[in-house]
């Protein structure tokens, strides 16, 4: 990174988009004329369309493009959807939409929302010796908490959602004087951030109001607020969903389906108890995840933290999906938390997120938690099957492979005679040199 001092800028934001750019490129770019070009390129050709993609975020200069695709022929509680993906990674979408083929005929996949419970909390500080007196004061508060936040929650409680739960929880053991208002809400279909943050914020005025009117010591009135804020961890905030089929019916080419099915309960086992190899497993499920979760414009970073979360929260990092085999049926399943929306933030603002969402059939959040966790389960499915029979690296490399010949600069007629040539053999780095060279060298 440059330290040269002139390149630092005041007021950089309140610049005019042309500005803006001018300044990175005259600054930071190689070539600024190039840059400029290629800046303009990934504009938008509708002006309406390229300024509502400006407004998203502070000091936008330009589009960063992913693949849009979709993965047909998923039954889902018999009911059959196109599921839209945005991602880069070459292998996703196939190996998502080769599990929807697999399981369709096997009866599908099943889900079912347990809970959609989200949570808040606001964080602070209390002095107060005696803590009988303040837990008493907080439980005759709870009424308050509610009364002030009536005219927040109002449209909330009219869509059957809201305030679950308030609790005050003591954290003086962790560190000194540190308690917190644990919150519990329902969102229905919004993600609910702001609801939430604003029922927080709250929260803490109204413990502060009512405290300072209390008859105690005066260092016992005094609270210092840390922090009022949801929490991405919503553990509670839970969806299943799962494949099963006999035995029989898993036919692989190379192995038996009992092999088959004692092989991949052991993969799955093994990312069970052995943390290096779970995050592999748990990325190959968030592959699927946060390409529904990044099309249908929700915020794919607070998913990924929260799933990680709870793969710990037994206190070792381990597998999301989880394999049974009894009596003959073959079982393989999921439990995760996916804190999902359908309203609100830019899902009635982008226009491919109101696409995505369209093609789902406009699914409402408990839904969309449905198909989302479907398509992490149908990616993991299909990683571990390839794992456990003719390797990963066979098909991933076969996707990967007209990324390479897109390096190389090869033409059409180049890529068709190459992916051609890797019809029956596997694919690697050099090879695609070798094999690219060769056909240049004719």
């Amino acid at each position: 990174m440059s330290t040269d001092i002139n390149k630092t800028i005041k007021g950089f934001s309140k610049l005019s988009k042309e500005q803006k750019i001018e300044w990175v490129t005259q600054n930071f770019a190689q070539h600024p004329k190039e840059a400029l070009e290629l800046l303009k390129s990934y504009w938008h050709n509708e002006l309406s369309t390229q300024k509502l993609h400006d407004d998203f975020i502070e000091n936008a200069i330009t589009n960063y493009y992913l693949p849009f695709a979709v993965a047909p022929n998923f039954r889902i509680n018999n009911k059959m959807y196109c599921i839209p993906l945005a991602i880069e990674e070459s292998s996703v979408v196939a190996a998502a939409a080769k599990a929807a083929n697999y399981w369709n005929v096997r009866g599908g996949f099943k889900t079912k929302v347990i809970s959609t419970t989200k949570v808040g909390q606001v964080h602070f500080i209390w002095e107060g010796i005696d803590k009988n007196k303040f837990h008493s004061f907080f439980e005759k508060l709870i009424p308050e908490f509610h009364r002030r936040t009536e005219l927040i929650t109002k449209n909330m409680r009219q869509r059957g959602g809201g305030i679950l739960n308030i609790e005050l929880r003591d954290k003086t053991d962790l560190i000194p004087n540190y308690f917190q208002i644990h919150a519990l809400f329902d969102t229905k279909d919004s993600m609910g951030a702001n609801f939430i943050n604003s029922v927080l914020e709250e929260f803490a005025k109204t413990l502060i109001d009512n405290l300072a009117e209390q008859t105690w010591e005066t260092n016992e009135k005094q609270v210092q607020i840390v922090m009022s804020i949801l929490s991405n961890y919503t553990p509670e905030c839970l969806v299943r969903a799962e494949v099963s089929c006999p035995v029989k019916d898993l036919n692989e080419d190379n192995l038996s389906p009992d092999e088959f099915a004692q092989k991949f309960q052991r993969a799955v086992r093994i990312a069970e108890v052995e943390p290096h190899r779970a995050v592999t497993h748990n990325k190959g499920i968030m592959n699927g995840i946060d390409s529904v979760v990044i099309a249908t414009g929700n915020d794919f970073r607070a998913i990924e933290a929260c799933a990680h979360a709870y793969a710990s929260r037994n206190g070792k990092y381990s597998s999301l999906t989880h394999c049974e085999v009894s009596d003959g049926i073959f079982t393989f399943y999921i439990e995760i938390p996916l804190a999902l929306g359908t309203v609100g933030g830019i899902t009635s603002l982008h226009p491919m997120v109101k696409f995505a969402n369209e093609i789902l059939g406009n699914p409402n959040a408990e839904e969309l938690m449905q198909i989302t966790a479907v398509t992490g389960l149908a990616q993991n499915f299909s990683a571990l099957r390839s794992l456990t029979t003719t390797g990963i690296q066979k098909g991933h490399m076969k996707m990967h492979l007209l990324n390479i010949l897109n390096q190389l600069g090869a033409n059409e007629e180049e890529k068709a005679d190459i992916v051609n040539y890797f019809k029956d053999k596997i694919v690697s780095y050099q090879s695609a040199v070798e094999a690219y060279n060769k056909i240049k060298r004719k």
